[in-house]
């Protein structure tokens, strides 16, 4: 492994490998020996001893009107790590004792409407991963579906097996169609809004969200989910009140 790749693991950039380097071999001077020698100009190679000071790799004292910089020994670059590695411990320490306190607003936070945009077959292959993860820990396992025709084709590509794994997780599945086709596969109830045109939106309520899935320009799926309970309880109630009227 070369001595650039190790330094850049350690944590350095280009620049303060460079310096770092220059450093090395001058053994010690001034701001302008070490940026003709790294080829660098002179602010840049000051701040970026000091950094390597911060980081215990270089020294420095001041003679007459210059200071002069000095490069630690390169054992000092296992000191360095073994103070990091302390620090993270410290860190660590830290982030526990707060961790009550992160939770506390985190938990705060879900009170909040949330939006998330997807796009593109990976999108929605994440968002119908959700559906079945977040429905799988409900109490009644159970999502409600409004279904297009004009998308049906596009959600079935995206996740082929889709029945297949709803069904392994004993989930089932209310949908409205909404023009011609659709099939039951088990553990689903399925009735007519209209069996002619499809809708422009495929439209999925589970779990306290909201999934609105259309096509753009180029036929590919986006969408957004929206995650919040009154919105969610909002749109069963219609779902609800339309299933019984049809």
């Amino acid at each position: 492994m070369s001595i650039q790749t190790v330094l850049k693991n350690f944590g350095l950039n280009d620049k303060e490998i460079k310096v770092y380097l220059a450093l090395l071999k001058l053994g010690s001077g001034p701001v302008r020996a070490v940026a003709q020698i790294s080829d660098i100009n002179r602010t840049t190679v000051h701040d970026i001893l000091n950094k390597l000071i911060d980081d215990g790799l270089v020294s420095f004292v001041d003679k007459q009107k210059h200071r002069f910089f000095t490069a630690e020994p390169p054992e000092h670059l296992l000191h360095a790590l073994k103070i990091r590695e302390q620090n993270l411990k410290t860190m660590a320490q830290d982030i526990k004792e707060v961790l009550p306190e992160l939770k506390s607003l985190y938990e705060k936070s879900d009170e909040k409407p949330k939006a998330k945009y997807f796009e593109g077959d990976t999108g929605l292959r994440s968002v119908m991963e959700d559906v079945l993860d977040c429905v799988s820990r409900t109490h009644d396992r159970k999502y409600y579906v409004y279904s297009s025709s004009a998308i049906r084709d596009t959600v079935h590509k995206v996740f082929p097996n889709w029945n297949d794994e709803r069904i392994r997780r004993k989930i089932a599945v209310q949908t409205i169609s909404i023009g011609p086709g659709g099939e039951l596969h088990g553990l689903d109830e399925r009735k007519w809004l209209s069996k002619h045109e499809g809708a422009p939106t495929y439209t999925m309520l589970y779990a306290g969200k909201t999934a609105l899935i259309s096509l753009n320009s180029d036929k590919e799926p986006i969408g957004v989910v929206v995650e919040d309970a009154n919105t969610y309880k909002t749109n069963v109630m219609i779902f609800k009140a339309l299933w019984e009227k049809l």
